[in-house]
């Protein structure tokens, strides 16, 4: 387990199986006044061996002040893995499902990249259970014409499409830690310097879990994708979000895009610099600073339902 210290496992059951959660249980945290706290959720992305961990070095920053709740998602980590191929909706319906049984108010969400374009679709269809959104690189992998089901990557991947050969390309090309640093490499990081050996032992832990390949392939083949700019437009929870200069796939001009669409909900686009896809691992100190800025600002526009965009500097 790669927990901070002060943080322990709960579950939910939700339509798809057991949802572990992770949250303050001890020291050095008071999680006797956990009631009394505003939540924070944070939600981790896809890849090979994803899980909770993904936002580790960032949610204890915020356990003195809220109540913090970080899942591992169905299909991930030690969360359950029903052996299923997994579609978009699958995963709207597990982040609503989450909220639904764990907070009792309004939340803020803080998301990662694919899980973050699920989590603007589930803000869009029940509105009433998020307070404000803090998003990494939120894209549906579709938007504009750069669709990732194109790439030879994906298409490989759906050529074989077998359940044995899955498990082949799974058990030799991802689970094991020479798959897991290639894909952080390629696919997450922008500097490959900042993988250390304990990210790449979480990863190969979640992603050598008993059917484990099942979401992972699915979003490997792009079963997952869709285009986010078809529905950004009907966001209206206020929104900010930070976008890696180096992301795979998804370049900050997409996110720009995606925010010039809807300055009404969007009100906060920044691009980091000197990370890929997964700035909350590359550069968590800056990560945690951001959200700390943005936590106020979305609550002022919130109360005061401000249509201006509130663009920082990248």
């Amino acid at each position: 387990m790669f927990l901070p210290p002060g943080f322990g496992s709960r579950s939910i059951m939700t339509k798809f199986g057991k949802m572990v959660y992770y949250t303050a249980q001890g020291e050095p945290w008071d999680d006797r006044s956990e009631d009394s706290k505003e939540t924070l959720v944070f939600l981790h992305g896809f890849g090979g061996g994803s899980s909770a961990y993904e936002w580790s070095k960032v949610y204890p920053a915020f356990a003195a002040e809220y109540r913090i709740l970080v899942p591992d998602l169905i299909g991930w980590g030690r969360s359950d893995r029903p052996a299923r191929s997994y579609q978009a909706e699958d995963y709207i319906t597990i982040v609503t499902e989450f909220i639904e049984q764990t907070c009792q108010a309004p939340t803020t969400v803080i998301a990662s990249a694919l899980t973050a374009a699920f989590t603007i679709r589930a803000a869009i269809a029940r509105p009433e259970l998020f307070k404000s959104l803090i998003l990494t690189t939120a894209a549906g992998l579709a938007e504009f014409g750069q669709d990732y089901r194109n790439s030879g990557f994906a298409q490989f991947a759906q050529s074989i499409n077998i359940p044995f050969l899955n498990q082949l390309l799974y058990g030799t090309g991802v689970a094991n830690s020479f798959g897991v640093r290639g894909f952080l490499e390629q696919r997450q990081f922008a500097k490959p310097e900042q993988i250390y050996p304990e990210i790449v032992e979480a990863y190969v832990q979640s992603a050598q879990q008993g059917n484990a390949e099942y979401a992972a392939l699915s979003f490997v083949r792009g079963d997952l994708c869709f285009d986010l700019s078809q529905y950004i437009t009907k966001l209206k929870v206020p929104t900010a979000i930070i976008w890696g200069q180096g992301s795979e796939f998804t370049s900050p001009d997409i996110g720009r895009r995606l925010a010039e669409m809807n300055p009404q909900a969007i009100r906060i686009f920044y691009q980091m610099n000197d990370v890929g896809l997964t700035p909350q691992l590359e550069l968590p100190a800056v990560t945690i600073g951001l959200i700390h800025q943005f936590l106020p600002l979305l609550e002022k526009h919130g109360k005061t339902q401000s249509v201006d965009v509130e663009m920082l500097p990248a």
